[in-house]
C-alpha cells in the first residue's frame, strides 16, 4: 500500500502555520496559569506505565493538529500492516514480527515456531539455573548490538528477580580490553558462555567467541557443548565450533527487536523462565493498547507525534532520558540503538531525500548522577532539550528514605525545567556563600537566572518488575514505529551499518601488509602510523 508521507498532508501544512501563530511562544508556565486542570486532562494510563503529557509544548488544539496528521498519514493501517505481518521492512523484503516474539499461543502469526523454541529455551534456563547440578556459576554473552544492548540493559534493570547464585557477564567490543578482566576472574568449569550471532559469522562476535574457546581450552576446559551455547540460525556453523546447545530466530526480528527471542537466552537465565514470560506478557498488554486504544489515549503514537512536533517544528535535535532508577542505567545505550538506527535515514520509502529532520539524537544518565553532570545545559543552555523522566513509585530495596530523595530529585528537575528563574526573584533572594563577593547582585542574578519553559515527559512505573520494564519497551518500540511512519521511512532496515563492515573487512589485511594502494590520504597516513 502507498502511504502519504507527513509534509505532503493537509494536516502538516495547518501545523505549520498553529506552529507560527501559537506553538513557537508556546509558554508552559501561562498553560498551566490558564487550565488548573492541565495535569489530569494530559495524563496517560498505559499498562504498566503512566506518562505525564502536561509539561510539554502543547495544548488541546495543537494535539487535535497532531491527531490529524496522524489519521492522514494512516497510521492506524499502517499499523495493523506491522502487527499483521505485512512486509514493511520492503528493502529487505521482510515482516517485522517482533510483537509475535510475546504474544500468547495462537495470538500472532508462527505461533507454533515462536512457542517451540521459547518452550526448548525455558526448559534448558531452568537446567542451568540448578546451580547445584549445572555446577554454572557465571555467564558470559558474547554479542554485539541488538545481541548484547538488549540483554544488558535488562539484566541489570531486574537485579531484584535474579538469580542469587549466577553472576551475569556482557562482552560486546572486539577490544580486547573488553573480554581479558571478564575473563580473569572466571573458572572454566564454573562459565557458560553464550554465542549470540544469527548468522554466527559476525565479525566481532566470533573474534572474542574464538578467544573464549581459546581460553576456556587452555583452563582445562574439555566440553565445548556443555560450556557453550549459541543463540543462531547456522546451526552447522555452531556445529562445526563444538556447540550443540543452539536456539535460532527468524529474519522477520530485528536485531534491535530481538530481546523477546532467543537472543533474550541471558536474560531469561538471569531471573527464570516464569518471569520471563511475565516481561514478555507486559509488553504483550502494550501491543493490545497500541493495537485498540484511541489515537488520542494511544500513548505510544502520543509520544511518536509530541516527537514529530518537537523534531519539525520546534527544531529540537536531541532528547535526553533522566532515569530515576539505577537499574535502567542501560536504557539509554538501548534506547540510542532503538531509535537511531531505525529512524536515523535521510530517504523515504521511494528513496526520495526527505526535506526535514528525522531521528534526535538520544541520550541520558541515571537521573542524580546527570543532574551533577550534564544538567546545567539543560537548565541554562542556550538549546532547549525535551527531558523524560522515569520515575518508579516503589523501589525493590528498604532503604526508603533514599528512594524518598530520588523521587523528590526527580520532581525537582522536572519542575525547574518547566518554572525557571527570573532576574528579578535571583536578585530578590539572598546570595548564596559560595557567590563572588566583588559581584554586584544584578551581575549575579543574571548568573543565576534560569529561562525555563523548557519542555520534559514524565513516565511513572508503579514498580520495576518483569512485567512493567516489557510494557515499557514495547511503548518505546512503538513508538519509534510512529514517528518512522509519519516520516515516511523505513525505520527497520539499517544500512548505514553496513558501510563501515565492508571498508574494515578492506582494511583489515591492510594493517597487517602495510598496503595503502588507493587509499585516501588521510587513512593511508593514520594507517601507517598505527603500523610504524
Amino acid at each position: 500500500m502507498k502511504f502519504p508521507r507527513c509534509d505532503q498532508t493537509d494536516a502538516w501544512a495547518a501545523l505549520k502555520g498553529h506552529f507560527e501563530a501559537h506553538g513557537r511562544d508556546f509558554d508552559l508556565r501561562e498553560a498551566f496559569a490558564r487550565d488548573p486542570d492541565r495535569f489530569d486532562a494530559m495524563g496517560v494510563q498505559a499498562p504498566e506505565v503512566f506518562a505525564d503529557l502536561s509539561k510539554n509544548k502543547l495544548d488541546t488544539a495543537t494535539m487535535q493538529f497532531l491527531l490529524d496528521l496522524a489519521r492522514q498519514c494512516q497510521i492506524e493501517p499502517r499499523r495493523d500492516a506491522l502487527l499483521r505481518g505485512d512486509p514493511i521492512n520492503f528493502t529487505e523484503g521482510r515482516a517485522v514480527l517482533h510483537t509475535a516474539l510475546r504474544a500468547p499461543r495462537g495470538k500472532a502469526p508462527f505461533s507454533d515456531d515462536v512457542h517451540g523454541v521459547l518452550d526448548a529455551m525455558l526448559t534448558y534456563v531452568e537446567t542451568v539455573r540448578d546451580t547445584a547440578a549445572s555446577g554454572i556459576r557465571h555467564i558470559v554473552n558474547i554479542g554485539i548490538g541488538g545481541s548484547d544492548l538488549g540483554p544488558q540493559m535488562v539484566v541489570p534493570a531486574l537485579d531484584a528477580f535474579a538469580h542469587p547464585g549466577i553472576k551475569m557477564h556482557f562482552v560486546s567490543n572486539v577490544d580486547g580490553h573488553d573480554i581479558t578482566p571478564v575473563l580473569r576472574g572466571l573458572k572454566a568449569s564454573e562459565t557458560l558462555f553464550i554465542i549470540a550471532s544469527k548468522t554466527f559469522t559476525t565479525q566481532e562476535t566470533m573474534a572474542n567467541a574464538m578467544v573464549a574457546k581459546a581460553w576456556f581450552q587452555a583452563q582445562g576446559g574439555t566440553d565445548t557443548a556443555k560450556h557453550f551455547v549459541a543463540t543462531t540460525t547456522n546451526v552447522k556453523a555452531a556445529a562445526e565450533f563444538g556447540i550443540t546447545t543452539t536456539f535460532g530466530f527468524w529474519d522477520w526480528v530485528g536485531g534491535r527487536y530481538s530481546l523477546w527471542s532467543a537472543i533474550g537466552l541471558p536474560i531469561a537465565l538471569a531471573i527464570g523462565a516464569d518471569n520471563f514470560r511475565a516481561m514478555l506478557a507486559g509488553a504483550y498488554a502494550m501491543d493490545q493498547h497500541f493495537a485498540t486504544a484511541p489515537l488520542a489515549k494511544n500513548l505510544p503514537i502520543l509520544l511518536g507525534l509530541i516527537d514529530v512536533w518537537y523534531r519539525n517544528f520546534h527544531g529540537y535535535g536531541s532528547r535526553s532520558v533522566a532515569l530515576y532508577h539505577q537499574g535502567l542505567k542501560r536504557l539509554p545505550a538501548y534506547l540510542q540503538q532503538l531509535e537511531m538506527e531505525s529512524n536515523g535515514k535521510c530517504v523515504d520509502l521511494d528513496g526520495a531525500s526527505v526535506p526535514f529532520g528525522t531521528s534526535p539524537v538520544v541520550w541520558g544518565e541515571p537521573g542524580t548522577n546527570g543532574q551533577h553532570a550534564y544538567f546545567q545545559m539543560l537548565h541554562q543552555g542556550t538549546d532547549a532539550i525535551p527531558v523524560e523522566f522515569i520515575l518508579v513509585k516503589h523501589p525493590t530495596h528498604t532503604l526508603t528514605d533514599l528512594h524518598t530523595k530520588l523521587l523528590a530529585n526527580g520532581l525537582a528537575q522536572s519542575q525547574a525545567l518547566m518554572l525557571g528563574k527570573t532576574t528579578a526573584q535571583a536578585q530578590a533572594e539572598k546570595a548564596p556563600p559560595t557567590a563572588s563577593k566583588e559581584l554586584d547582585a544584578p551581575t549575579l542574578a543574571r548568573h543565576r537566572t534560569f529561562p525555563g519553559n523548557r519542555p520534559s515527559t514524565t513516565l511513572v512505573l508503579d514498580k520495576l518488575t518483569p512485567s512493567s520494564l516489557g510494557a515499557l519497551i514495547a511503548l518505546y518500540e512503538h513508538r519509534v514505529f510512529t514517528s518512522g511512519a509519519l516520516w515516511g521511512i523505513n525505520s527497520f532496515d539499517q544500512w548505514g551499518v553496513e558501510l563501515g563492515k565492508a571498508l574494515c573487512n578492506d582494511l583489515l589485511p591492510r594493517l597487517t601488509s602495510g598496503d595503502v594502494t588507493g587509499l585516501d590520504a588521510s587513512t593511508a597516513g593514520l594507517l601507517t602510523r598505527l603500523r610504524s
